[in-house]
């Protein structure tokens, strides 16, 4: 008789039906993720967790509760000195990533900023790691390199293949399987460097308030999730935006308005070196810097600055016009 997987329990606990299926304590998504990590789960036993926990839509704890088995695992050996945790896993399609000149920005000012991702999962879209070297930057491949590129430019950028390769490999099945996993959002939950803020993006609504609980249950003081331009942590100017807070412990949501009434019209291309020219002041780009500034603004008072929003605006346009420009590029 042939015994059971000791995975297959928590494949039956998500796949039990409509009346018996429930989703994972954070306990059970621990030791789940904990077996997928450390390659004790089949191929066939991976898919089927993850398209279960995709229809089902993961719960806060469960994110949790991976998170604590990814921590466990893979957390950084070294103490890195770190004001905000970026996450940058969507990609974007239809317009520039920006929001990097955002973090280019506030590094320029003394904020040390981290970035992590991914690449290549998704044809036809942008991401952050592509647009480095432009900016005479390079992707860290290790948490030494990371401390060392924090402390030469207050800017740095890992991919998730290099500090936890086993979610870089599920990552990149998006193609085979036809949908994004529940690793893409568990990615953006992590805070490797445990920075005491963090900001996220989502593309579909009814994920904000699943960050926003998660990032609460793993303690991160400081979180902002929105539903950014693409999916990625970026206000739309032409557009208003739903931002979840927790500070402090406590959750909060408001709208965060527009800042112009009329619609951009999109662009047919996006050369990348409209973003160094942007960064340069070679060139003026009317959504692109409107969406920094607001960007900006919104990571101000994600980072502790209060103020309404104008007074955010204001500080914000004031910090991008006397960014240091010699730092990258």
């Amino acid at each position: 008789m042939i015994k059971e997987h000791d995975f297959a329990p928590f494949v039956r606990i998500l796949g039990k039906g409509k009346s018996g299926t429930r989703s994972l304590t954070r306990e059970e998504a621990k030791t789940a993720m904990g077996m997928i990590l450390d390659d004790k789960v089949r191929p066939e036993q991976l898919g089927a967790f993850l398209m279960l926990l995709r229809v089902k839509e993961e719960a806060p704890e469960e994110l949790a509760g991976f998170a604590d088995a990814v921590r466990q695992r893979y957390d950084s050996d070294l103490k890195l000195h770190v004001d905000l945790d970026w996450s940058t896993y969507a990609g974007k399609k239809r317009r520039h990533t920006w929001y990097l000149l955002v973090a280019l920005c506030l590094a320029s000012h003394g904020y040390k900023i981290f970035m992590h991702g991914s690449r290549g999962h998704t044809p036809g879209r942008i991401y952050v790691e592509d647009m480095l070297e432009m900016f005479g930057l390079q992707a860290a491949a290790s948490w030494q390199q990371t401390a060392d590129e924090l402390q030469r430019c207050g800017f740095a950028y890992m991919s998730v293949d290099h500090f936890c390769p086993p979610l870089g490999e599920i990552i990149q099945l998006r193609p085979i399987l036809g949908l994004r996993s529940p690793v893409h959002t568990l990615c953006r939950m992590l805070n490797p460097a445990h920075a005491p803020a963090s900001i996220d993006g989502v593309f579909h609504p009814p994920y904000g308030p699943m960050h926003q609980k998660a990032a609460k249950l793993l303690g991160i003081q400081r979180n902002l999730t929105m539903k950014g331009d693409g999916g990625e942590a970026e206000i739309r100017p032409d557009s208003e935006c739903m931002l979840q807070w927790v500070i402090d412990g406590e959750l909060s949501e408001y709208e965060w308005p527009r800042v112009v009434e009329k619609r951009f019209v999109k662009e047919d291309e996006l050369p990348p070196e409209a973003l160094l020219k942007l960064w340069q002041g070679e060139t003026h780009h009317e959504y692109g810097y409107q969406a920094i500034v607001s960007t900006l603004a919104v990571t101000l008072r994600l980072m502790g600055d209060t103020g309404d929003n104008q007074e955010l605006l204001n500080k914000a346009e004031q910090l991008w016009n006397s960014r240091k420009i010699d730092a990258f590029g």
